[in-house]
């Protein structure tokens, strides 16, 4: 079931848009305000976000704004607004789609599809707190920076950022990363998680508090601090 994050500050608009998704097999997430979401997305993961423009306190191109640089979710705009620059400023900022209120049910659901079939047909993107691990092309980036990593490092953080959570003993980790039958030491291990950290620190991303050593076990990596 794929979960879309709704995003309006009106109630019965958050309703309506759940009467026409949930039959669908979408799962509907109801947030009225862009910063209610956004601290909804920072521990909880969605397949998209059906996004209000005009919102008190802050609004729609201002929320795409941040989530587009956190997390790499489809966005959906919508709005009462038709203007072509409306709609062109809303695509130019990270928005997938555009639709205009009010809307027809069908076209709605349309539209989702079309996005989320696209989104499938890229990468594999693993997002996490502004961190982009591409598994196709073995890149992390930072805020849309890139940080260079060793292929063992790569590997270590798609481990990681995968299997949240997880405590990872250093054998574990040398079968995974280095195959079996390879001759690695411990203190191996120790050496590349030591270089990634500062690799990510030295990119702004705070690895001390989600990379964690486990003291007499290994390593893991936790969703929130």
């Amino acid at each position: 079931m794929k979960n879309i994050l709704l995003v309006d500050d009106e109630t019965r608009m958050l309703d309506l848009l759940t009467l026409y998704l949930s039959p669908k097999g979408y799962h509907c997430i109801k947030k009225e305000s862009a910063i209610e979401a956004i601290e909804y997305l920072e521990s909880n993961r969605v397949d998209l976000i059906l996004l209000d423009i005009m919102m008190p306190e802050m609004d729609g191109w201002e929320a795409c704004r941040i989530i587009k640089k956190q997390w790499d979710y489809p966005i959906i705009m919508l709005t009462a607004r038709t203007e072509k620059p409306d709609i062109v400023k809303g695509l130019n900022i990270g928005a997938d789609d555009y639709i205009s209120k009010p809307f027809d049910g069908d076209e709605l659901v349309a539209r989702i599809e079309a996005v989320l079939r696209r989104n499938q047909s890229s990468p594999s993107i693993i997002t996490f707190q502004g961190l982009v691990l591409n598994q196709d092309s073995y890149e992390l980036q930072f805020q849309h920076k890139p940080i260079p990593l060793t292929p063992k490092e790569i590997g270590m953080m798609n481990l990681f950022l995968t299997n949240v959570n997880k405590v990872f003993t250093r054998d574990h980790l040398i079968t995974t990363i280095w195959g079996h039958g390879v001759s690695t030491e411990d203190r191996t291990i120790d050496s590349h998680v030591r270089n990634l950290r500062d690799k990510l620190r030295k990119a702004g991303f705070p690895a001390d508090e989600y990379l964690l050593t486990v003291w007499g076990v290994g390593y893991k990596w936790i969703d929130a601090v």
